[in-house]
């Protein structure tokens, strides 16, 4: 009889977090880790720009009217091998999970939209940027590169990321599902901005977008959201137009099976808990008869995908005494190329 196929336990976190607050986000998202675990989780996932929060205020005034905010931000990031994500992979490896965690990273000067793969031994296994901030955003966020478009091997799984609206980028999904990805984490922001005024950015549309990738890519999707809590309002809406354009709630936080179904949620809106699911992951092999996307179901003689996957630098350093280019931070792990 051949190996069976793993069940896995995962938690996607639906939280406000301690909005522009970095120290007391990392304390809460810190509880949450240790509160998956102790209900089994072996995975726990949070959603888009989680730390320290979303920047709503780009969707509610011109650029000047936000700089003191963006200040705040730029304040209250998080850097690859700075003391927060430290203390993450403390609490990933205390209790044995494995954390992927959005966030507004600083690189020098310049921000990031970022998932941060964090493994259940406390180290960094990677980073995602988001290739493509949407509209307003490239106002905040810099822009990732075809590195960043990569799936992990973990001990209970292949696992990947992406951002937001990168769910509607064809050629992004396709270069994931090719490399064998089997749980994803779709990360979104709360989904309550503009909810009267634009279809695409609501609740429907977006999940739609996360059940049709694990319908396309055969695999395990956590769909994960925030919530607005008043006091984000409170500080960020000082006129009715404003008040009218983004609401408090906005969570609707799913997790979809290889097949499209929905497995667990959603949550309700203003709802702050652990949204918990078993993967079974004899699943895969079930959708996978019927649709591989980058296998039986492909025509590489009709379309194919060109993937670079070279990071992108702006500098390029000549003269060093080896030849060599200078490293990465200590604590960050260069994502290696795909192997069988």
């Amino acid at each position: 009889m051949g190996d069976r196929d793993p069940v896995v336990r995962v938690a996607a976190a639906q939280a406000s977090p301690v909005w522009m607050d970095r120290e007391a986000s990392v304390d809460k998202a810190i509880a949450l880790i240790d509160e998956a675990s102790s209900k089994g989780a072996k995975l726990i996932a949070f959603g888009e720009s989680w730390l320290p929060g979303f920047p709503f205020w780009i969707w509610l005034g011109n650029p000047r009217w936000g700089s003191d905010f963006f200040v705040r931000l730029h304040q209250n990031s998080v850097e690859a091998d700075g003391k927060e994500l430290r203390a993450i992979g403390e609490a990933a490896e205390r209790n044995d999970i494995e954390v992927v965690l959005g966030a507004t990273e600083r690189d020098g000067g310049s921000l990031y939209c970022t998932q941060f793969f964090v493994s259940h031994d406390g180290s960094l296994r990677g980073r995602h940027r988001k290739l493509k901030p949407t509209h307003v955003e490239r106002s905040i966020w810099g822009e990732g590169d075809g590195s960043d478009l990569f799936v992990l091997e973990t001990p209970i799984g292949r696992i990947g990321g992406l951002n937001c609206w990168e769910h509607l980028q064809p050629l992004s999904k396709y270069a994931m599902y090719a490399q064998g990805e089997q749980i994803h984490i779709a990360a979104w922001p709360a989904l309550s901005i503009y909810e009267d005024d634009a279809y695409a950015l609501g609740v429907e549309a977006n999940m739609a977008a996360s059940r049709t990738y694990a319908l396309e890519g055969q695999g395990f999707v956590l769909a994960v959201t925030s919530v607005v809590e008043d006091s984000v309002i409170e500080q960020l809406c000082s006129t009715d137009e404003q008040r009218r354009l983004l609401k408090r709630g906005g969570g609707t936080t799913t997790i979809f099976g290889p097949n499209g179904a929905t497995i667990a949620g959603p949550l309700g809106s203003d709802e702050q808990a652990l949204l918990i699911a078993d993967l079974d992951f004899s699943e895969i092999r079930r959708a996978k008869q019927a649709a591989d996307p980058a296998g039986h179901y492909a025509r590489a003689d009709a379309t194919r995908l060109l993937l670079n996957r070279s990071p992108r630098t702006t500098v390029e350093h000549r003269g060093l005494p080896d030849g060599s280019q200078p490293s990465e931070p200590a604590s960050f792990v260069s994502v290696p190329p795909e192997s069988d």
